[in-house]
């Protein structure tokens, strides 16, 4: 099932939210933040005769949102697929036909339009994607 919202931050932060504290819930047992986290591996491995590697350091929630971006395996493992898109113009003209005076559509010019788009009635120049569930949903920003 695919729902479209417009632009709900507080959506998209509560399920990165609840998949982010799956990722740390799973990958650090001490449950501890993961600057505290990684600093008590780097303490552990400065003294230590036979260093502990550590390639899943936690990551912060904002690496952990890129990784999720930039790396398919990883955002599978977790299951959260973002994705980000430039919408094209004839996108953002869609998305604010509601503002549209159609008295004025055959004199307008494009580029006045574009302006407008962007200066006047905000609309949205990305679309952000997020499967998490096996449900999509749209945001703009």
């Amino acid at each position: 099932m695919e729902k479209t919202t417009v632009k709900k931050e507080t959506s998209i932060d509560l399920i990165i939210d609840e998949v982010y504290k799956n990722y740390r819930s799973k990958s650090n047992d001490l449950d501890l933040p993961e600057n505290l986290y990684n600093k008590l591996i780097d303490d552990l491995n400065k003294d230590a005769m036979f260093p502990i590697d550590n390639p899943n350091r936690m990551l912060s929630k904002e690496q952990f949102i890129n990784k999720c971006k930039t790396d398919s395996e990883f955002s599978e493992k977790w299951g959260l697929k973002i994705e980000e898109r430039e919408l094209s113009l004839e996108e953002r003209m869609v998305l604010c036909k509601e503002k549209w005076d159609y008295s004025w559509n055959r004199t307008i010019n494009l580029e006045d339009i574009e302006w407008r788009m962007n200066n006047e009635w905000n609309v949205p120049t990305k679309q952000i994607t997020l499967e998490y569930n096996n449900e999509k949903t749209y945001y703009y920003e």
